[in-house]
């Protein structure tokens, strides 16, 4: 789904970044541009954003529980 219309930016963009190590709302701006234009996706950005960081975090956990590395 496109969160960012001005940008043409996805829930799919949002999400590899975070996976990719994008650590801050801030970051992802800076990267995608999302939500630097009319601003009314920023909402939905963050949701998405934040989302995503707490998969890879229970992930990053989950593997570390049961003694295999994390792959984030």
């Amino acid at each position: 789904m496109i969160v960012c219309v001005c940008n043409r930016i996805s829930d799919r963009d949002i999400v590899r970044h975070a996976q990719q190590g994008c650590s801050s709302f801030d970051d992802l701006q800076f990267e995608l541009g999302v939500s630097t234009c009319c601003g009314s996706c920023e909402q939905c950005a963050r949701a998405v954003f934040q989302g995503a960081k707490r998969v890879v975090t229970d992930a990053s956990h989950s593997a570390a529980s049961i003694g295999l590395p994390a792959f984030a």
